[in-house]
């Protein structure tokens, strides 16, 4: 996954609690990540392919210490989020802001009062 992607994967369920624990802890090894979860606890080896996974789709990358890899997260939870809206928009709304934007507002998730203040914190920041 290259970092100038406008669109990025979403993550699962079990990959966005392992995206979590990187975010949160920063650099792990396998077994330390192993060590965040409840019991019971999934399996090493389990662990192991997703953050693989991971780390193939361009979410993680690893450092080596001999025959071990501590990884990392690659991607922050911003960037994630913000690329993630931007492909929902795009394949939902076809790249159009104003028609996500009037979705919310339809849907009454937000009131034309908060857009008048977001409108206002936007121009504001314009000024500076």
């Amino acid at each position: 996954m290259q970092k100038n992607n406008a669109f990025m994967k979403r993550l699962t369920k079990k990959e966005e609690i392992i995206m979590e624990h990187f975010w949160e802890k920063g650099p792990l090894f396998v077994r330390e990540l192993r060590e965040l979860y409840p019991e019971p606890r999934p399996h090493f080896s389990t662990l192991s392919t997703q953050v693989r996974t991971l780390q193939e789709e361009g979410f993680i990358d690893h450092k080596s210490y001999g025959p071990t890899y501590q990884y990392f997260a690659k991607v922050t939870r911003e960037e994630y989020k913000q690329r993630s809206l931007i492909g929902l928009i795009d394949k939902y709304f076809d790249n159009s802001y104003l028609s996500a934007v009037s979705a919310l507002v339809k849907e009454e998730k937000i009131s034309i009062e908060e857009l008048k203040e977001l409108i206002d914190l936007v121009e504001k920041g314009e000024q500076k």
